[in-house]
């Protein structure tokens, strides 16, 4: 397996395809690497290297007890793209991966990194504040903590309803979705996943998002369960100079796996461009 070891001893396991320009994933919560294999593969074979990694506490890296919050996720990023020597970099982040690649620029620029797509993300912040009253209150992530600490296993199964929005006529989604979500959420560790819920709805990026000054494409479904658009990327796209939005229409949080076709011609036009 290909692994980098961090300056804090935590490994981390990532998948390097292909040869030419790198494309780098970051990953939803509480999923792995394998979340983004089908972009993967179609961008490497369009002449693309593709990298992802599994964040710390998810997938095949390390479990470590600390360091499970955003500025550690973004560090972490930041030495994978060091060691690896990345160069006009297109970062694409889904969901909690989202907030990654934005804290990513908002601590290091963009001097390794040419183009930025945020899918499904979480910026601004998702919990609702005086300053963000569009967001979801602090009572629904206490639930989703309620839930993983009481049987995450069950949890993670029920999530893929709303995830791939299931629960919306003549959906598609299939068993197969719904296992592959299962598996690669329990291959991370509990706390690891517990702590994380603190770190993709009380992150606030508004001003890591100020900082992009690279072009920068938003795709977000217009019925995301998970990450409700309004309070996501209408806001974000203001907040970054430049930004486009693409929504689509009755699109799921699920995007890379649902509206995989669209999503990976969508990817191929904007890294080409």
């Amino acid at each position: 397996m290909s692994i980098i070891k961090t300056k804090d001893g935590t490994e981390i396991f990532y998948k390097d395809w292909g040869t030419g320009t790198p494309v780098v994933f970051s990953h939803g919560w509480p999923l792995t690497a394998d979340a983004w294999e089908d972009q993967m593969m179609f961008l490497a074979e369009h002449g693309f290297r593709t990298i992802a990694h599994d964040r710390r506490g998810h997938g095949r890296s390390s479990q470590p007890w600390g360091g499970n919050h955003m500025d550690q996720y973004a560090e972490d990023l930041a030495e994978l793209f060091e060691k690896l020597d990345l160069k006009g970099a297109t970062m694409i982040g889904h969901s909690t991966g989202g907030g990654e690649v934005a804290r990513y620029i908002g601590r290091h620029g963009t001097k390794r990194v040419a183009k930025a797509v945020l899918v499904g993300a979480v910026p601004p912040l998702m919990l609702k504040t005086a300053a963000n009253p569009g967001g979801l209150p602090i009572d629904v992530f206490d639930g989703i903590r309620k839930g993983v600490a009481a049987d995450r296993s069950q949890f993670f199964k029920d999530l893929t309803t709303p995830f791939f929005g299931a629960n919306r006529a003549g959906s598609k989604v299939t068993q197969g979705m719904r296992d592959s979500f299962w598996m690669q959420g329990m291959m991370g560790g509990l706390k690891n996943m517990y702590d994380c819920i603190k770190a993709f709805s009380e992150t606030d990026f508004t001003e890591d998002l100020k900082k992009f000054d690279v072009p920068t494409l938003l795709i977000h479904g217009d019925d995301d369960q998970i990450v409700p658009i309004g309070a996501a990327a209408q806001r974000s796209v203001q907040l970054i100079k430049g930004a486009t939005l693409k929504v689509y229409k009755g699109g799921d949080h699920g995007l890379a796996a649902t509206h995989k076709d669209q999503l990976n011609g969508d990817l191929l036009a904007f890294v080409k461009a």
